[in-house]
């Protein structure tokens, strides 16, 4: 009796739950963002301009006094963290007999800029974004967009329903590990490959440091020669490494 009273009285507040959503929704001034969200995510938001600041470029900012709180960078700091999180505890259950190498290795791939970058393009997001810039071939932008959407949907509705919005939406309809396991994505060992072999010199640099740029992340020039290929910036100074290697190596590949 007492589990049964227990069942029916989480059945009413699940269903007062959707119905204060639904509620939200209907009554929103933003009713076609929040049904486009719904689309996406598989709920309607709570706060929606979390998700309004996941969508805006810092170049829709500039004249902002305050651009880094306006924009998605925030957003994607944040997102970045819980998606490697979550991705990682998923490969760990996925692969149970599988070595910490192949994990890291599948991990990077799946959260590499180029994958993100497409999986993004695959849920509409560049038709979401505000941004004020139009000289964006092989950037990040989108990709980075999807973090800050991660990110919102976890200030928004918690671990929980981002780990279920991860692995039903993101994992369930757009990534294919198995793909993923024969894709090569060490594009700073490509580079270094590529320099020997045409005897180029190559130098990873450190642009700027977190503590003097304004992102607070590790700045990360290629060059090749004296000359500056490509760079990136990301908190950690691997994955800006890799984040600048790969627009080279994209920069080598359309020049060929």
């Amino acid at each position: 009796m007492l589990y049964e009273a227990l069942f029916f009285l989480f059945l009413h507040y699940a269903n007062v739950y959707r119905l204060r959503a639904v509620i939200r929704h209907w009554v929103s001034t933003d009713r076609k963002f929040s049904g486009t969200l719904k689309s996406l995510l598989g709920f309607y938001p709570r706060n929606i301009s979390l998700y309004r600041m996941a969508f805006r470029h810092k170049s829709a900012t500039q004249n902002s006094p305050d651009d880094i709180n306006e924009s998605n960078e925030r957003l994607e700091f944040l997102g970045d963290a819980i998606l490697g999180t979550i991705v990682a505890e998923h490969l760990f259950s996925t692969f149970p007999y599988e070595d910490e190498g192949f994990l890291t290795k599948l991990r990077s791939k799946v959260v590499s800029r180029q994958h993100l970058n497409s999986i993004a393009r695959k849920m509409g997001i560049p038709q979401m974004m505000n941004m004020n810039t139009i000289n964006f071939a092989g950037s990040s932008i989108y990709g980075n967009a999807f973090e800050a959407l991660v990110g919102s949907v976890y200030l928004d509705q918690g671990y929980k329903k981002t780990k279920k919005f991860i692995l039903d939406r993101f994992f369930g309809l757009y990534v294919d590990l198995h793909e993923l396991e024969t894709v090569e994505t060490d594009f700073k060992s490509r580079l270094t490959e590529w320099s020997q072999k045409e005897k180029q010199e190559l130098e990873f640099r450190v642009i700027q440091d977190p503590q003097h740029s304004q992102d607070r992340g590790f700045h990360i020039g290629v060059f090749v020669g004296k000359a500056l290929m490509a760079q990136a910036s990301h908190n950690s100074k691997k994955r800006a490494e890799q984040m600048a290697a790969e627009k080279a190596w994209a920069s080598i590949t359309q020049q060929v």
